[in-house]
């Protein structure tokens, strides 16, 4: 039929998320992108677009695959603590890295370190994506206990912990090296008071 695909497009897709996953936005050059998914580049443009959207898209992908992990693991009943919290959302990023069938570290992560190589659109989805990933850290800390202030450091704190585990595992640590890393992330979470969050509602 006319004008029908010949290729899986999400496929497509993820692959070219592998891509910006593994090169970055600025090294990820329309011959890799094509080579990466098997289109030429009159397919690649005529689905997704210029690089940035496809990047744009791309990262989305990530987010839609990966940070329901991340809901997942900081749902359902409140955690005990404040280390459970941070034990709990960096051993996401453990697993992850741990994937052999994926590229080292995190496509958020090396998005980052690329901002300025990023157009407008795409600098304020990284930010929205990281900003959420600190508000619902924020929310699961309160409910283990945390105070305001705790928590919104604390949430600060693991996310930074989460992206350098993302850069330390590009440059070759271990998976034995990352874990001692979140360990020391959740053990010092609990050094913070553990007092019952405040009730809401009127009194």
């Amino acid at each position: 039929m006319a004008g029908r695909k010949q290729f899986d497009v999400d496929e497509a897709l993820r692959r070219a998320m592998h891509v910006f996953w593994h090169w970055g936005y600025s090294e990820a050059s329309i011959d890799r992108l094509t080579e990466g998914t098997g289109l030429g580049r009159g397919s690649l443009y005529g689905t997704f677009g210029d690089k940035s959207a496809l990047f744009r898209k791309s990262l989305q992908r990530y987010a839609q695959t990966y940070h329901p992990l991340y809901e997942r693991a900081l749902s359902g009943r409140p955690h005990p603590s404040p280390r459970a919290v941070v034990a709990a959302f960096l051993q996401v990023a453990l697993n992850r890295i741990a994937d052999p069938t994926v590229p080292d570290g995190c496509l958020l992560t090396v998005s980052v370190t690329q901002f300025p190589a990023l157009d407008a659109e795409g600098q304020a989805m990284v930010r929205a994506m990281i900003d959420g990933l600190r508000a619902r850290l924020e929310q699961a800390l309160l409910a283990a206990g945390a105070g305001e202030q705790e928590a919104a450091e604390l949430a600060l704190c693991t996310l930074a912990t989460n992206k350098s585990l993302a850069v330390l595992s590009r440059a070759g640590f271990s998976g034995e090296d990352l874990a001692t890393v979140a360990a020391a992330a959740a053990k010092k979470a609990k050094a913070l008071p553990n007092r019952p969050a405040e009730p809401s509602g009127p009194r």
